[in-house]
């Protein structure tokens, strides 16, 4: 045995001897490699895809009015209560969104170069597929970038990020300034408007009479072939859906309060581009919500053929079998860790079954019973007190008379701290009990439809008031009566709270903040919402509150709890720019306050 191991010490040293004469072959690889090798060719653009922004989990979420943490050491927690600066952002997006561009540049520059086919009608296919993968990939981490890093720099001046259209090399010089805003917008509407143009809508089974006319032109006859370039097979890369999709998000942020003056985008545009993609929801026609909307991510068992995802999802994500969501966010009881705690500033803002909301006399809302004839989206989306989540339905208390680490700060870094516990995203068939471990597939929505209507109805309602088309199939009032109407709200009077708003474009403004803030609730939009919307400090600090709950033989007494104070300052309506990147380049201006 010590001969062996004094072998295995020496093989090392042995191995290397050559190199003290000559320096052994290296196992890299130059770039004209993938003109020879397509797979090699689209390693380079999978970059782009492998870092992604999207979020697996609610995580924005807890730096807003809406959700807390009892993970004392999370960021966001930290970031929430004071400790947000330019070295520490948790919701920076400058190292991965710059280098998923630096992998679509080097693309782009030698994507004509590649042999794709040796079918002349083939290689032109795949060419357009490639290009208007890597141009919508682009606009997409551009428009990631602009959100987290645009704002007014020292003279209030609005600004975004560095427009980069080439790769860059060692010899590069890195010291670019920052793009005027309405810049980086016209470059994710260019790039968005490529992609469009150059991909198919959707990848699926295509048949003769959906091969493209441009490449009928090129003899492209038999759909076998188009499918071999955009067969169902490739679902999951992007397409042209997607592409308007991304186009549609950042017409919202451009045409917002806090960025509309010098983004160069109106509200109009906003609801047009939106239009374009919600109009197609559905097949076409009509206010094409999908019925099952509301809780897609239960929905991952069903056969949607190979790739496929229900109707409400324009993008999803993998569908690997997992309870890491369950794990995380079960109450303790049910062996979760209770991670994201929802707050009573999210439960207030479900309206009364009938549509009113909690605070007008119409709901007939009762104190000391808030949770009776509530919007049902409520129960869907959250675990309160008497609620059920697990396999077997388990009774989740939280209130004081409660037996075990469910209640209200029983245990630090397992209890709720708000009296709520988080039901959306989450698949009760889980059991993350190690006994058991029961796993199930999850849905990540990168893009929902429910998302695109809501920018349309934002979009319409500011710039042709609650009832106006402008030539669309329909308004602002339509999509929220449809949103409502599928919640199960107002059903039972004809949403009675909605007619009575629906000439009041001040008051629907409210309602669609409202209704976009329940319906994408826990999906990371509400911390960018609240800053597009330029809210005042009050607002941005708004303490985020729980319920402890007392119960006197069979009377409930509900009491507020003061869980967390926020500490935002006006000037962080805007992301900075990271600090060692300032301290770096000369060229980069901060956004003002931002040290």
């Amino acid at each position: 045995m010590k001969n062996i191991f004094k072998l295995l010490v020496l093989l090392p040293l042995l191995t290397a001897c050559d190199d003290l004469f000559e320096p052994a072959l290296e196992n890299n690889r130059n770039l004209e490699a993938m003109y020879k090798e397509p797979g090699y060719a689209q390693g380079i653009l999978a970059n782009a895809y492998i870092i992604l922004p999207y979020e697996t989990s609610p995580t924005s979420d807890l730096a807003t009015d809406d959700a807390v943490t009892n993970e004392i050491s999370s960021n966001y927690l930290r970031m929430a209560t004071g400790s947000w600066t330019a070295n520490n952002n948790p919701v920076s997006q400058w190292q991965n969104r710059f280098n998923a561009i630096q992998y679509t540049n080097l693309f782009l520059e030698n994507v004509d170069k590649v042999e794709w086919a040796k079918d002349e009608r083939i290689a032109t296919m795949f060419l357009d597929r490639l290009k208007g993968e890597a141009y919508g990939l682009r606009a997409l981490h551009m428009y990631y970038l602009l959100r987290a890093h645009g704002g007014k720099t020292v003279d209030g001046t609005l600004m975004g990020v560095p427009i980069l259209l080439k790769s860059e090399g060692p010899d590069a010089d890195f010291n670019h300034a920052r793009a005027t805003y309405s810049d980086c917008v016209n470059q994710i509407l260019e790039d968005a408007n490529k992609a469009i143009e150059l991909l198919p809508l959707d990848y699926k089974k295509f048949v003769d009479s959906e091969i493209p006319a441009k490449y009928k032109n090129i003899g492209v006859t038999n759909a076998s072939d188009y499918r071999r370039v955009c067969g169902e097979e490739f679902r999951g890369l992007m397409t042209g859906r997607i592409a308007m999709a991304v186009r549609a998000q950042a017409a919202l942020l451009a045409a917002s309060p806090a960025f509309q003056g010098e983004s160069g985008m109106t509200w109009g545009q906003a609801a047009d581009y939106a239009a374009e993609i919600v109009e197609k929801a559905n097949g076409g026609g009509g206010c094409g919500l999908d019925a099952e909307g509301l809780e897609w991510y239960t929905l991952a068992d069903k056969d949607y053929g190979t790739g496929g995802s229900p109707a409400e999802v324009i993008w999803r994500g993998s569908t690997d079998e997992n309870n890491t969501l369950e794990a995380a966010n079960f109450p303790p009881s049910l062996y979760g860790n209770g991670r994201v705690n929802p707050t009573q500033n999210l439960v207030d803002a479900f309206p009364m079954k009938n549509g009113y909301p909690i605070s007008k006399t119409q709901g007939d809302y009762e104190a000391d019973k808030p949770y009776d004839n509530r919007d049902p989206r409520l129960e869907k989306y959250i675990v309160y007190n008497g609620g059920k989540q697990g396999p077997s339905d388990t009774e989740i208390i939280t209130g004081a008379y409660g037996t075990n680490t469910d209640v209200v700060n029983k245990e630090s870094g397992k209890s709720t701290r708000t009296g709520y516990y988080l039901r959306k995203l989450l698949r009760k068939e889980c059991n993350p009990n190690s006994q058991y471990n029961t796993k199930k597939k999850h849905y990540t929505a990168r893009i929902r439809y429910t998302e695109m209507f809501l920018i349309y109805a934002e979009a319409a309602n500011e710039a042709w008031g609650p009832q106006g088309r402008n030539g669309h199939l329909f308004s602002a009032y339509d999509v929220i009566k449809a949103i409502r109407t599928r919640a199960g709200v107002g059903a039972d009077n004809g949403d009675a709270y909605l007619e009575s708003i629906k000439n009041d474009k001040d008051e629907m403004r409210k309602l669609i903040r409202n209704e976009r803030r329940l319906e994408l609730c826990f999906e990371n939009f509400r911390f960018w919402d609240l800053r597009r919307w330029n809210v005042g400090l009050t607002e941005l600090n708004e303490t985020a509150l729980g319920v402890e709950i007392s119960k006197s033989g069979s009377t409930m007494n509900y009491t507020p709890l003061t869980v967390e104070k926020r500490k935002y300052e006006s000037y962080m309506i805007y992301g900075p720019l990271p600090f060692g990147e300032v301290m770096k380049w000369s060229n980069l201006e901060q956004n003002a306050g931002w040290k």
